[in-house]
């Protein structure tokens, strides 16, 4: 479980710290833990996302969702639950982030390369789920 925690915690160093560096590119860095929390938040809601356009094209099924169904409501206040305990609640992230600042070079290029996968992953897989699904729904009408 502390491995799951630690890439976790990776996964956030690597999305604050483009986050600080693009900040900086642009005129200042600013809340750059939130906005950094606000994209794997998003990332997070995309993947299940796509996992909701897929069970719906294996069902055969028309999903039709408001954001107070348990479906829906359930995993969002899991994922704000996961993120305020991790990044907000506490300052845990800061002590990880100097450890994870003390790796080589060559281990944080390793690193982005594998979170860059990732995001790339989360995001065109939820945009292609959505394309599948959009094509499906307008095949049943």
């Amino acid at each position: 479980m502390n491995k799951i925690k630690i890439a976790y915690y990776y996964f956030f160093y690597k999305i604050y710290k483009s986050i600080v560096y693009t900040s900086q590119l642009v005129g200042g860095e600013f809340w750059s833990d939130f906005k950094a929390g606000i994209a794997v938040a998003a990332l997070e809601i995309w993947f299940l996302g796509s996992l909701l356009n897929y069970y719906s094209l294996i069902k055969n099924v028309k999903l039709n969702f408001t954001l107070k169904d348990p479906i829906i409501l359930i995993p969002l206040v899991l994922l704000f639950l996961l993120n305020y305990f991790a990044f907000i609640h506490n300052e845990e992230w800061k002590e990880y982030n100097k450890k994870f600042d003390m790796l080589s070079q060559k281990t944080n290029k390793k690193g982005t390369v594998i979170v860059c996968i990732i995001v790339g992953f989360v995001i065109i897989n939820f945009l292609g789920s959505s394309y599948l699904l959009q094509k499906y729904i307008f095949k049943m009408y």
